[in-house]
């Protein structure tokens, strides 16, 4: 607490984090109250007020990219570049704001690249504090790669194309198809998306070279090892409704072994595998309607007719596979916005095709 009495003059109050007028939204670590941390994309704070300016009390840990905040302040939406350094920053979100009431939402941009503590909000210290919106009754969860996080989502100039050269300013889980669909559904999301993750370690992308697969991952709140030791999530915490799963685009690197023999031993062990973690997932999620997919971004089509061997198998009426118009074929680079949209547009139609039903506990 002394380090954070170094940010406040005497014209402005630090709001705690464990303040009952914010909202938290995804999978957050809560271990400490007072020092939350923020690890996957979507995942949010929300807060009501008055006060002239608004600024945050955060620790960033880098390990790739330029790492940004998202936020939405007043309905506009901006993003800040954080420190690479790993010491305690006040980051100002806003400024003459005037007098009125103002909504924000503090917002984590991008993947595990970085993960920040949150120390809390500065504000006027005149400032009063207001409850949020109630969060919706609909949980939605997604596990998936890159694609899912919103990664490279900004870069509207290449619908189509291959990314452009970046770093990091362009990813946004705000405009992921992940993110549209749970706003149009009404729906709270938790967002459990890697870039370059796989099913397996050892393939895809994640954490290289010595990479990481979403079976060593999808039950940890911190899990990067550059950044942390692995800990585990209580399941309990949340319970969705939908899950959505979209792996398996980067497991065919560093070799392709669904495309060039689809019998083979690398590739049964695959599905074995695949099968093993939707069966995880239904144990934590026994009444949930779990979808498998993978996007319109380009790979070979025996990864998706595998999860369809996968599903066929698993005999769940309430594990079904999606497939997008363009599934597979769709663009060379990461889904830009608009693509994104009609995506989640896709998603949104399918899910509602099940009814009301799904969404009751």
């Amino acid at each position: 607490m002394n380090k954070l009495i170094d940010f406040i003059d005497g014209n402005r109050k630090l709001i705690t984090p464990d303040d009952s007028m914010i909202t938290y939204s995804g999978r957050i670590d809560f271990s400490n109250r007072i020092a939350p941390v923020f690890i996957n994309p979507a995942s949010s704070i929300e807060i009501n007020f008055t006060s002239t300016s608004c600024s945050i009390i955060i620790e960033n840990k880098r390990s790739c990219w330029d790492n940004y905040l998202g936020y939405i302040l007043d309905g506009k939406q901006g993003k800040v570049i954080l420190p690479q350094s790993e010491e305690m920053s006040l980051i100002t979100i806003g400024e003459n704001l005037g007098t009125g009431h103002h909504a924000l939402m503090i917002f984590k941009r991008m993947d595990s690249c970085h993960m920040f503590t949150f120390y809390g909000l500065v504000l006027d210290g005149n400032s009063q504090r207001f409850p949020c919106a109630p969060k919706p009754d609909r949980k939605i969860e997604f596990y998936g790669d890159s694609v899912t996080a919103g990664e490279v989502s900004e870069a509207v100039e290449y619908v189509g194309k291959a990314d452009p050269k970046h770093n990091g300013e362009y990813s946004n889980s705000y405009y992921s198809y992940a993110w549209f669909t749970a706003r149009k559904l009404n729906a709270q999301i938790h967002n459990i998306a890697q870039g370059g993750i796989s099913l397996l370690d050892r393939s895809g992308y994640f954490s290289a070279p010595n990479t990481v697969g979403i079976l060593s991952t999808y039950d940890k709140i911190q899990y990067h090892p550059e950044l942390t030791t692995p800990k585990q999530w209580d399941f309990s915490l949340y319970r969705p409704h939908v899950v959505v799963v979209a792996i398996g685009q980067n497991d065919s690197y560093p070799k392709d072994y669904m495309k060039e023999d689809f019998n083979g031993e690398e590739a049964e062990f695959w599905r074995l595998n695949y099968k093993m973690f939707i069966g995880k997932l239904r144990e934590q999620y026994p009444k949930a309607l779990i979808i498998l997919a993978t996007t319109i971004l380009n790979h070979d089509k025996s990864w998706d007719e595998s999860i369809d061997m996968v599903c066929n198998d698993l005999n769940d009426p309430r594990i079904k596979h999606f497939l997008y118009t363009n599934n597979g074929c769709g663009t060379d680079g990461h889904i830009r916005i608009s693509e994104a949209d009609k995506m989640s547009d896709e998603l949104c139609e399918y899910i509602s095709s099940f009814g009301d039903e799904i969404w009751k506990d």
